[in-house]
């Protein structure tokens, strides 16, 4: 609880602005502040802590409410809300003095949450598309921010933190490090409506599905067996929480760590395979956590012996340990951090000096990666790249050894956001919840499909709202394109995804052609808030003239080395000929079909041999290029027969 900045006036001028002010003993939700928009025509549950009875008094009722305090002083008022308008102020008088709250509009809320591409600030580490622009001219007084602080907990907790003092305009001062989709979504959203419009920013990067869930969620999910009987034993206490994680991690280090015995820092490889960097361990040996080492010999003139150099490595995901002939001279971490070390003169000889960094990859893509030209190193007044052939030797695949501990303290432990952030905020009415997560669960898509629908279910529980709105976004394009990868991880979890489709109020926006092949992070923001304002527009506030989402396919038909997909609108071709589809023949080939016709509603793929399977836009970075009327992406699919 925080106490927020008092308005202390007299009874018979409670309307007048400039009345007398002094300190409050009322105390309110962090989230509960002034220029805050409620959810209209709803019921806004508040706790608070006051002395005796407290009075609640909202400027849109004829009188006020009374709430009882218990011995410690809390108590919870339920005040039914108006249509949309404003500005209302809501007081709150107790036996020591009375706190006002103001500016507050009766609008339309939306809580957005995920991870990184949800949390992509419009400036800040984002820097979205025309953000220098968009920053300037966001002044808005009709569109309100709610920035959740990152915390987390192993137990529920009633109040959660959060950034700027609470509820605040619009503007470049508030926009700049606020989610840019959920400012974005809330601009259009409060343009088409002509309503107050507040988005809550409800964000933590890299996170999985798992923190965002319940405890009694995550226990019905099959793979969380480890962590729940922690939380179980711990009973709530963190200490506890802790002391059993660094027993586990204690004993999973050594065994992943068994296998460098074997290798040595001082000798290079000669019979190492070879990869060529900057690159991640994944474009070679496919999906990959675990420890491998990477070496590289460079030659030191000799009028440089005995003279410090210094190795830029570019990033490195997720850690390392890296050594000058043998001997340690840094540690780093941090998958998007640069690493610039010094190799001091003592090590440095004349001829070849070896270096060999020990990379550490946990989760998701692994090794030295980033733009040839941050690999190098430099001696003396010379930059020698050390972009291209090095030795690789992999020492532990994480896959051989049992689960990894993840840490109690970190982001990613199961239910500990949902604690935190997520739950705290049930007493606060929302229209629906914008989604954009993923990322840190692909590899994981078979155990996705049921967590993330059982994400919903909890988000929907909590708030007593079997059919709340709930809208998510299908991954984008990201990774090397491949023209044939059956075998996309991206893909299945793209998959997993759209298996909660199957749960009722739900919708799925697409931002499957605007990724980035080379960034996990694509800039075009504004057009992933605009497929989620076109979703909730449409299902949500019953807009039906908009067209918020592709064509999909209703039927399939086989006829030998023939196949005809009828989808249930029009389909239109972005280019000459249709693309983006493979097949698989009796023999379990995959191939990108001969032909394919597209016509009105029929696509019809033309093969080299019977087919048994098909699938469309089945890859990392897929190159499909149908699209629905209204210019949305024919969305991931696949067909057997």
């Amino acid at each position: 609880m925080k106490t927020n900045p008092a308005k202390i006036i007299a009874t018979a001028v409670l309307s007048l602005v400039g009345s007398s002010y002094a300190m409050a003993v009322v105390s309110l939700p962090h989230f509960v502040t002034d220029s805050m928009v409620v959810q209209q025509q709803s019921k806004i549950r508040i706790q608070g802590k006051g002395s005796g009875n407290v009075q609640v008094q909202p400027s849109w009722l004829s009188g006020s409410v009374q709430a009882t305090s218990g011995t410690d002083g809390s108590f919870m008022v339920e005040l039914p809300t108006p249509s949309a308008g404003g500005p209302y102020t809501i007081v709150f008088t107790d036996a020591d003095g009375s706190l006002c709250l103001g500016d507050i509009w009766s609008g339309e809320v939306w809580l957005c949450s995920g991870q990184s591409n949800m949390e992509m600030p419009v400036g800040g580490w984002g820097k979205v598309m025309n953000y220098e622009q968009e920053i300037a001219s966001s002044t808005n007084p009709d569109v309100r921010l709610l920035h959740i602080k990152k915390q987390t907990s192993p137990v529920v907790q009633n109040d959660t933190e959060v950034n700027m003092g609470g509820w605040r305009t619009a503007a470049p001062s508030t926009v700049a490090e606020f989610s840019s989709i959920a400012y974005f979504f809330a601009r259009q959203l409060s343009k088409e409506l002509g309503v107050h419009v507040g988005v809550i920013d409800c964000t933590w990067g890299g996170t999985p599905a798992e923190a965002w869930t319940s405890a009694a969620g995550v226990k019905s999910i099959p793979g969380f067996e480890p962590q729940i009987s922690m939380l179980e034993e711990c009973h709530g206490d963190l200490q506890t929480l802790r002391n059993l994680y660094d027993r586990q991690i204690e004993e999973w280090t050594a065994q992943a760590n068994s296998g460098d015995s074997k290798f040595d820092a001082s000798v290079y490889a000669t019979d190492a395979e070879r990869i060529n960097l900057p690159a991640y361990i994944e474009d070679t040996h496919g999906a990959f956590d675990g420890i491998f080492w990477l070496q590289r010999k460079i030659n030191v003139p000799a009028e440089f012996a005995g003279q410090a150099i210094t190795l830029n490595l570019g990033m490195i995901d997720d850690e390392d340990i890296t050594y000058f002939n043998g001997v340690e001279i840094a540690r780093g971490s941090g998958y998007n951090v640069p690493r610039s070390y010094t190799v001091p003169g003592e090590l440095v000889k004349a001829g070849e000096n070896l270096i060999s960094v020990r990379v550490s990859d946990f989760g998701g893509e692994g090794g030295l990666w980033g733009k040839p030209e941050q690999m190098n190193v430099v001696i003396g007044n010379k930059s020698v790249s050390l972009a291209g052939d090095w030795a690789c030797v992999v020492t532990a695949n994480f896959a051989d050894l049992p689960e990894r501990p993840v840490s109690v303290d970190s982001s990613s432990f199961p239910t500990v956001l949902y604690n935190a952030m997520a739950a705290p905020l049930k007493d606060m009415p929302v229209k629906g919840v914008l989604w954009y997560q993923g990322c840190a669960n692909v590899g994981r898509a078979e155990q996705y499909s049921p967590l993330f629908q059982q994400l919903i279910s909890d988000w929907r529980s909590l708030r007593n709202e079997p059919e709340l709105p709930f809208y998510f976004m299908q991954l984008a394009g990201y990774l090397t394109p491949k023209l044939i990868q059956p075998d996309s991880e991206w893909a299945a979890l793209r998959q997993a995804q759209a298996d909660a489709l199957c749960l009722p109020a739900t919708g799925m926006a697409s931002a499957i052609d605007i990724g980035n092949p080379e960034d996990i992070h694509p800039k075009n923001k504004q057009e992933a808030a605009r497929r989620f304002a076109l979703l909730a527009l449409r299902n949500a506030y019953g807009k039906t003239d908009v067209l918020a989402e592709a064509p999909r396919a209703v039927s399939c038909s086989w006829d030998g080395d023939e196949v005809k997909l009828v989808f249930d609108d029009e389909v239109l071709v972005d280019g000459e000929a249709p693309a983006g589809f493979i097949v698989k023949d009796d023999a379990g080939r995959w191939s990108r079909p001969e032909r394919i016709v597209a016509s009105g509603r029929n696509v019809t793929l033309h093969c080299s041999s019977p087919v048994k399977e098909l699938r469309y836009n089945w890859a990392d970075y897929p190159d499909g290029n149908l699209r629905g009327k209204g210019g949305l992406p024919v969305t991931p699919f696949k067909q057997i027969k």
